[in-house]
């Protein structure tokens, strides 16, 4: 019977030691930022520490089916037995290596550990490929191999033990039958208290990488998993009666007139939205960022209209196509554009200019299925949708897709040949990893983001070639250019992925319909992506009604305020406070302020409410 007891205590030790192990492995695998991060060599180690209770429960987990073997052994031992331990064993290892890998995979890029969301876009292996370095993915792939070779080779070399032949004892069997059982429950819950652990147990520091390193991978996809296969069934983010919340929406929007500032010379002039993959306010030098990374969009200034406190409402590229073209913020668990039944319940900008007799199109020189983007591009209406595959081949590509001056050049000769007046939308690709761009890297520094600034000035020459030839065209005297981004990025700056500066991005309006006294100027208006419907069908006086989360940026009498989503929660940002709450760990960040203000987190909370609940209701 000991070497039963023997044998289960040394697995249930394993996966203690196997969590640190990989925990150890994302650490070092992120060292550059945590040495530019400075992180202090005690915070650090606290990983280890804090990722202990979660580490115990999900080790409890694990541990029920080599329970439920070792219970059988104790009365009955054959080989075949200590076999199904092995493999059960070996597949979990595989498992939480392939977990580890994914995450320090989409870390660089997303600022999260591996949830619900992300699971959803394996069923596109080929985009997950083609948005790595080849040379990142190999060494992922590597890694991968690494980790699991080893993890196997420790639990047969140190851990394992074989069972045969044991001699039977009714009352040891009856003992372990009634006390381990007991035991794993309490465990997997962290304790006999009435709220069962969660992944704020391993929260404890304010650098964001390393509670993401601290909260045991498998806890927390199984978490998101469960709760957010739930959500499709109930609300998860109701703060407060619907009533309640409708009426400080209401207040939210409340604009006492309409004074809109009229900046164009003509009520239909062409559009060109061009969409900047990842574009954060850190690479304009007129919101704050470095000089020099993007010296192009800082001469276009001069000739247009800057909104320098814009924010993306998501963190994903479909969360800002149905932002930007729908008007509906992005919200946690999940993205509209991946649900056809409920963004055909949209209002579309595009259908709304279609209506007043634009021609429309979109460019994108990679794959359009990621996110489900195409989907969403089709039921907007776009006449004319040209991605990766519909553009010549002899154009020059790389890993993901065709470059940006390719695409660029290509829309600027083709709407020589569309009817006017017209819409086109192109998606910027070179700012998107694996920075493959077909020029050189001039920018030396930015630490942790060199590779994504020197694809930033990449994108940024490839716009001001763009602009250089489009003012040769027939079509580019009645054009209103519109440039924002998708989402923001990480940057040199590395701020806190929960917090405002992380999510501000740019918005500029320019080109030659734009009032001469009206160029070179900035407005400050406080907004988001989903805010450009409502300005733009006001300067063409068309009612945009139906985008009602939508605010004209151009009415200097529209309240200031700004919302994002999180993983599982809300930003907020206004002149009465700011704020970032996140559901899962009940935990609020805030910067401007000592204490929350309650007038502040009712606003927030009551906008995130509305906005799932409406997503809901689709």
């Amino acid at each position: 019977m000991k070497k039963i007891f023997h044998s289960f205590l040394l697995q249930f030790l394993f996966w203690i030691l196997f969590f640190n192990l990989t925990r150890a492995v994302f650490l070092l695998y992120h060292w550059p930022i945590i040495r530019v991060e400075r992180i202090p060599l005690a915070e650090l180690l606290g990983v280890f520490w804090f990722s202990f209770k979660l580490d115990l429960a999900t080790a409890c987990y694990f541990m029920f089916i080599p329970f439920l073997l070792l219970l059988v052994q104790s009365l009955y031992s054959p080989r075949w037995l200590n076999r199904v331990n092995q493999i059960y064993t070996f597949l979990l290892i595989v498992f939480y290596s392939l977990t580890t890998t994914g995450e320090m995979g989409i870390y660089s890029e997303w600022k999260t550990k591996l949830t619900y969301k992300v699971i959803k876009y394996l069923s596109h292996p080929s985009e997950i490929y083609n948005s790595a370095e080849t040379g990142t993915f190999y060494l992922l792939l590597a890694i991968f191999v690494v980790i699991s070779a080893s993890g196997i080779f420790l639990y047969l070399r140190f851990f394992y033990r074989e069972l045969n032949a044991v001699k039977r004892n009714l009352w040891f069997s009856g003992g372990l039958l009634l006390l381990v059982p007991g035991f794993l429950v309490a465990g997997m819950r962290g304790g006999f208290q009435q709220i069962p652990i969660n992944q704020s147990q391993s929260y404890f520091s304010g650098y964001n990488i390393l509670n993401i390193a601290a909260v045991n991978n498998a806890f927390n996809l199984y978490i998101s998993v469960f709760e957010n296969l739930q959500n499709f069934e109930r609300d998860p983010y109701v703060f407060m009666d619907q009533s309640r919340a409708d009426t400080i929406f209401k207040q939210i929007y409340a604009t006492p007139a309409d004074s809109t500032v009229k900046i164009l010379t003509a009520t239909r002039p062409n559009i060109v939205m061009i969409i900047l993959e990842s574009w954060s306010a850190d690479l304009i030098q007129s919101l704050g960022g470095e000089a020099g990374i993007t010296p192009e969009f800082h001469q276009l200034e001069k000739e247009g209209i800057l909104f320098d406190q814009v924010y993306a409402s998501g963190s994903r590229s479909e969360q800002g196509m149905a932002s930007i073209f729908g008007g509906f913020p992005a919200h946690p668990v999940s993205s509209i554009t991946v649900q056809p039944d409920k963004f055909v319940k949209l209002p579309s900008l595009v259908l709304t200019l279609k209506e007043k007799g634009y021609a429309t199109a979109f460019y994108f020189g990679g794959q359009l299925i990621y996110g489900n983007i195409k989907g969403y591009i089709i039921y907007n209406g776009f006449e004319k949708i040209m991605e990766v595959y519909d553009f010549p081949k002899s154009l020059p590509r790389g890993k993901l897709g065709i470059h940006d001056q390719f695409t660029l050049g290509y829309m600027e000769h083709d709407l020589a040949r569309s009817k006017q007046p017209f819409f086109a939308a192109l998606f910027t690709l070179s700012t998107h990893s694996p920075w493959d761009q077909p020029s050189e890297k001039p920018l030396k520094w930015g630490d942790n983001e060199q590779e994504y600034i020197n694809a930033a000035w990449y994108t940024d020459r490839c716009l001001g070639n763009f602009f250089r030839q489009a003012r040769q065209t027939n079509w580019y005297d009645s054009t209103l250019f519109i440039l924002i981004a998708d989402h923001s990025h990480n940057s040199y700056r590395n701020w806190h992925p929960q917090s405002k500066e992380y999510h501000r991005i740019p918005l500029l309006f320019v080109g030659p319909v734009i009032r001469e006294e009206y160029r070179g100027t900035t407005i400050s208006k406080t907004g988001n992506q989903h805010d450009i419907a409502a300005t733009l069908l006001a300067q063409m006086g068309i009612s945009s009604a139906p985008f009602r989360y939508s605010k004209n940026l151009l009415n200097p009498l529209v309240p200031d305020f700004a919302y994002y989503s999180t993983e599982d929660g809300v930003g907020w940002f206004s002149p009465d406070g700011y704020f970032t709450y996140d559901k899962g760990t009940d935990f609020y960040y805030w910067w401007s302020d000592p204490h929350l203000n309650e007038k502040n987190r009712l606003q927030g909370q009551a906008y995130l409410q509305t906005v799932f609940s409406d997503y809901m209701d689709k």
